[in-house]
């Protein structure tokens, strides 16, 4: 009898149905599901967005990310927690902590057209190549507007904790412990293990109340009408911007897991390529009322743990989560968990996306003896956080013809960023140059 040749499994990720077996290759994709899931439904629990609808979009945009990329790049896309504080500013939740219902379809209307700027820049780099079109995106103006984001979102973790502050810590105290010292899966899963910890703890205190999940059926449409975007133009600017963040988030993520894989993804399929495959899953996110996409840091993790690479995984992955996406009763459970719970979370959450933003400064080597640098970066904190603060509607208001128009800090913060490193002489920057500090360009706990 014939000797079957085995397929490698290793650096190169090469597996087929025949050599792992249908049923390991679904437990592959059932573990991706779970290392995504914790992180995707924090971001519509924050906000107050469908649960159902999130894990929809993110299960439909990996599935279109890997079709625009050709299936070559075994990444998945989940909810993205940089636009957090335009959800804040454009839909903040009511005095009763409730979703603010009415205006949270403009917010994801102003996500929807940030996804677009991905496209735009996708554009622009096949037609002026990558390094032309980076230097207007040097780590100067985009880890301040990291740092920025975070910072700008700290009142809100406090205030959410708060509500009741054993549950906060004991949710905090989990996830620090599963950063620092877990291993294999725990240490990818952080925030889901916290969230159940400091959920048990909320259990035995009667906490919980189970009313919701009993009422709920078993099936249903996670696509609701009142939810689908809407259209603002003060809701785009305010969001818009972000994207300057995450496309960096983006590029770093690429980065991530072809050095996990050992594949440049950025070469090829190309940057344009991911880029694209991103925006367009992030436009369809926010058109149908869900969050913005982002490529998921947890599930590189999951990567480098299996060292199976295929990418037909992270598809099996996307349709378990399009399958969780029509039970209401897992919408259910989910809104159960008590606001200091997510109090919690947020701390450490809103505070690592700003400490992104320092170690993406720190691993570009970006040179602060030089005044261009020092003047950029100060500008944009001082104009993002001040801004921010200083004004009721968290912007600066003025009349364009008969509209009237108001610019976010985080906005006027990344314009001015933009501008000063475009007109101040000294721009040396190159992408592409250090390969280590791209990789530090994430927005994963």
């Amino acid at each position: 009898m014939k000797k079957q040749k085995s397929v490698p499994i290793g650096r190169e990720g090469l597996f087929d149905a025949r050599t792992l077996g249908i049923p390991k290759m679904l437990l592959l994709g059932v573990q991706h599901t779970f290392a995504m899931f914790g992180a995707t439904v924090l971001v519509p629990i924050i906000t107050g967005l469908d649960i159902s609808t999130t894990l929809l979009v993110a299960g439909l945009g990996t599935l279109l990310f890997h079709l625009i990329t050709k299936g070559k790049v075994p990444a998945f896309l989940g909810s993205s927690f940089a636009f957090l504080g335009g959800f804040a500013a454009v839909a903040p939740r009511l005095e009763d902590g409730t979703p603010n219902t009415e205006l949270l379809p403009y917010a994801c209307g102003g996500v929807a057209v940030a996804g677009l700027v991905y496209v735009v820049l996708s554009l622009l780099i096949s037609a002026f190549g990558v390094k032309r079109v980076m230097r207007f995106f040097p780590p100067v103006v985009t880890g301040p507007i990291i740092i920025s984001i975070g910072l700008i979102l700290a009142p809100s973790a406090v205030t959410n904790a708060s509500d009741n502050w054993l549950l906060a810590i004991v949710a905090l105290a989990v996830i620090i412990a599963c950063n620092i010292w877990g291993k294999g899966m725990i240490k990818i899963i952080p925030i889901i293990l916290g969230i159940i910890a400091a959920y048990v703890v909320a259990l035995c205190m009667g906490e919980i109340d189970f009313a919701p999940i009993r009422e709920a059926g078993w099936l249903g449409i996670p696509i609701h009408t009142s939810a689908l975007a809407k259209f603002d133009l003060n809701a785009i600017l305010m969001i818009v911007p972000i994207a300057l963040a995450t496309i960096m988030e983006h590029i770093g993520d690429m980065a991530a897991i072809s050095a996990t894989t050992g594949k440049n993804y950025i070469a090829d399929p190309g940057l344009s390529k991911t880029l694209l495959g991103d925006g367009l899953a992030t436009t369809m996110a926010g058109l149908l009322g869900g969050p913005a996409n982002t490529t998921y840091g947890e599930n590189t993790g999951v990567l480098a743990m299996t060292r199976i690479y295929d990418p037909r995984v992270m598809r099996i992955a996307a349709c378990f989560a399009i399958v969780l996406s029509f039970s209401p009763k897992v919408d259910a459970v989910i809104n159960t968990i008590p606001t200091a719970i997510i109090g919690g979370v947020s701390i450490i959450l809103y505070g690592m996306i700003s400490a992104v933003g320092v170690r993406n400064i720190v691993e570009n080597r970006v040179d602060f003896t030089k005044s261009r640098n020092l003047v950029i970066a100060a500008v944009i904190l001082v104009s993002a956080l001040g801004i921010n603060f200083a004004f009721e509607n968290n912007g600066i208001s003025f009349a364009a013809g008969q509209y009237t128009i108001t610019l976010s800090g985080l906005a006027i913060a990344a314009i001015l960023g933009i501008l000063l490193n475009a007109i101040i002489p000294g721009n040396d920057y190159e992408f592409g140059k250090e390969e280590e500090g791209e990789q530090a360009v994430s927005f994963k706990v």
